[in-house]
């Protein structure tokens, strides 16, 4: 166990085994939080699932994965890891930007 949370310090670049928890934390209350985001926006939007997966899917991209990425924001900067989340997140859509664009990570 030592050994996999010495590599999320290594691999996330911070400082403390505290830091690498209070991260695991974030990740954990943004995913929860995010299910009841989905819930909630869906029985607005009143889509159920008997609606085909296609439109499900396409809501869920347009409305649930931003509202993820912002509770990401939110939660990083209440619990003071704000710097690791802003930094995770630049990488990340660097990530997802370099799937459409077709270039890899190092020509960037």
């Amino acid at each position: 166990m030592n050994r996999l949370l010495d590599k999320l310090m290594k691999r996330w670049e911070v400082e403390s085994l505290w830091q690498v928890g209070v991260i695991l934390v974030v990740f954990a209350l943004t995913g929860m939080t995010t299910l009841y985001v989905n819930e909630w926006l869906f029985g607005l939007l009143g889509i159920s699932d008997e609606d085909p997966f296609w439109l499900r899917t396409l809501f869920w991209l347009l409305l649930v994965l931003p509202a993820y990425q912002v509770l990401f924001l939110a939660y990083g900067f209440l619990l003071g890891q704000f710097r690791f989340v802003w930094r995770f997140e630049k990488k990340s859509f660097r990530k997802l930007t370099s799937l459409f664009t077709g270039r890899r990570r190092d020509e960037q």
